[in-house]
């Protein structure tokens, strides 16, 4: 057991600090559905008239089944979603790392940021067991959860009281900015097509069925699930063929 850095008492002094678990996903904007995957297929073979062609759903299915068998992709690119992400920075630079997206991230260059950090939760798995790429999360040993908290509390207060300090004294914000943590919250407006999406969801999510199993931090996992019911929900065709062949982007 380690013990905290600080004690309840203490963790009072910096009232202003406000520490969050939530990472939240809204899909703000799109233009996605099964039928325009279809359609830029059909384009190949049926020239203008694939836009104005009607096909039902057993078509369809039949249809972005081979496509995705075949590694077909180009079909899936024809559609945007974009989400706004609110989460800490750490997690949003796993985000950004997929770089075929288009990202709009909130500037601590021209505002103040909120004195808002992250924590975990009682549900974070908190030690890791094994080799690096190779390793199990586990839960942590009793006093874990409340010595992380205690620690980040101590470090985060101290943080933005310097924060603060340096804006009340004329520094520039991009300057000042430099002592907050990763753990600060931002918020980012994340834009990608589908076949991009599935790309990210195949290595950001861990699931035992997946043709290529990932282990990502559970805070980018959390991401990608907000991420993939939206597009369950809009592409329900596309999303169980991503499924059915491995989770594997074509």
């Amino acid at each position: 057991m380690i013990e905290p850095a600080v004690s309840a008492a203490e963790l009072e002094l910096d009232s202003e600090i406000v520490l969050c678990s939530k990472i939240t996903v809204e899909l703000v904007d799109h233009r996605a559905d099964d039928i325009g995957v279809v359609r830029a297929a059909r384009v190949s073979t049926a020239g203008e008239r694939a836009h104005r062609e009607e096909r039902g759903d057993g078509y369809a299915a039949g249809l972005i089944d081979y496509l995705m068998r075949s590694r077909h992709g180009s079909p899936f690119e024809h559609n945007y979603l974009t989400f706004l992400v609110h989460a800490p920075i750490f997690t949003v630079r796993h985000l950004m790392r997929h770089r075929i997206w288009s990202f709009n991230e909130e500037s601590a260059r021209y505002r103040e940021m909120n004195p808002v950090f992250y924590v975990p939760d009682t549900d974070r798995l908190l030690r890791q067991e094994g080799k690096p790429g190779h390793y199990d999360y586990v839960a942590g040993a009793p006093g874990d959860l409340e010595s992380v908290q205690s620690s980040a509390k101590l470090v985060y207060g101290a943080a933005y009281r310097e924060y603060t300090r340096m804006l009340d004294g004329g520094i520039a914000r991009e300057i000042a900015r430099m002592v907050l943590p990763v753990a600060t919250y931002s918020a980012v407006y994340a834009t990608c097509n589908a076949r991009a999406l599935m790309h990210f969801l195949g290595l950001r999510t861990k699931r035992a069925d997946a043709a290529y199993p990932s282990s990502p931090q559970r805070e980018i996992e959390l991401v990608a699930e907000g991420m993939e019911a939206e597009f369950a929900r809009l592409m329900p065709l596309t999303h169980a063929a991503f499924e059915k062949f491995g989770r594997v982007s074509p």
